[in-house]
């Protein structure tokens, strides 16, 4: 194992690959032709790096609290399959057929394979490439745990904003006829807006909040006469589109005026008091505009809490 070792540092320090990495005894113990990645200790640190784990913790703790699941590490706390099941069943609103618990390394690696073969089902007829599999994940290898949860935030439309452009130096160790050889590669985990949401449609929006962000008062002061024109019938008046949307009984209202029908009051919360209610309100709202022939909206319920995010004016 000490040979081994220093051989591995030695390949690292080589004059070709200045950079130098830590490298343990069990990323040096590779059978031939058998290759490990691992991180440049530099990019961990890299401040859009650690707002993209961040961002993608903070997520799967809200998609979850229900569950009253809390991750705090990505690595030790997806690898075996648990969480992974329980946030696609979430976001996919659907249960997968696995063990609610599996302790054996064979146990967890089925798991991880049912789970990863319903993501792949939801996300190769969009496009996407996949840059995961089971023992990548099963080996806590962070690069593509990131491409996983990545992935399954722009599909599912989360009510987070990603950090644009974010790259990590990756090293790559392979073991040729007996010795240890390194490349050094850039790995793309976020790429622009723009990009990763290629599934979603670009519309007049995205337009207005990417080329002409000043012009931005000036719709939402046509939006709330507009709205106002209507709600007035009801002696309702609207002021701010962010914070008196974000509840869905305007947004109710405002559908059975636009459709010129009534909508029950036990359908929806009229005066919402939790989250869930609020929720409730926005998806039953979203329910009424594709009954009324609209697309299903690009915003999710829960993102209508997010404020500072403009796009959900449309």
């Amino acid at each position: 194992v000490s040979d081994l070792q220093e051989e591995g540092k030695n390949a690292i320090n080589a004059p070709m690959n200045p950079s130098t990495v830590d490298i343990h005894p069990e990323d040096t113990l590779l059978e031939e032709n058998e290759e490990r990645t691992m991180i440049d200790p530099n990019s961990k640190e890299d401040p859009k790096f650690k707002e993209l784990i961040k961002v993608l913790i903070d997520w799967i703790n809200d998609v979850l609290v229900e569950e009253r699941i809390i991750v705090k590490q990505l690595e030790e706390d997806l690898y075996d399959g648990q969480v992974l099941q329980k946030l696609l069943e979430k976001l996919a609103d659907r249960k997968l057929n696995v063990a609610e618990v599996t302790q054996s390394e064979i146990g967890q690696k089925q798991k991880l394979q049912t789970v990863l073969e319903a993501v792949h089902d939801l996300l190769r007829p969009h496009g996407w490439t996949i840059k995961w599999n089971v023992d990548s994940i099963h080996g806590k290898n962070l690069i593509s745990i990131l491409h996983l949860l990545v992935a399954l935030a722009m599909h599912f439309r989360a009510p987070i904003r990603l950090p644009e452009h974010v790259s990590v130096q990756v090293v790559v160790v392979r073991k040729r006829e007996g010795l240890l050889q390194t490349t050094h590669v850039t790995e793309e985990l976020t790429t622009t807006t723009e990009v990763t949401t290629f599934s979603l449609k670009r519309d007049a929006f995205d337009t207005l909040f990417d080329h002409a962000p000043d012009k931005l008062s000036v719709v939402k002061k046509s939006l709330i006469t507009f709205v106002n024109k209507h709600l007035n019938k009801l002696n309702l008046e609207v002021t701010e589109l962010e914070t008196q949307f974000a509840d869905g009984v305007y947004l109710v209202l405002l559908m059975g005026l636009l459709e010129d029908y009534f909508v029950p009051l036990h359908n929806f919360y009229l005066t919402p008091e939790s989250f869930d209610q609020k929720v409730h309100n926005v998806s039953f709202a979203f329910e009424l505009m594709q009954d009324g022939g609209l697309k299903k909206p690009k915003a999710r319920p829960e993102g209508m809490e997010i404020i500072e995010s403009p796009s959900l004016c449309r």
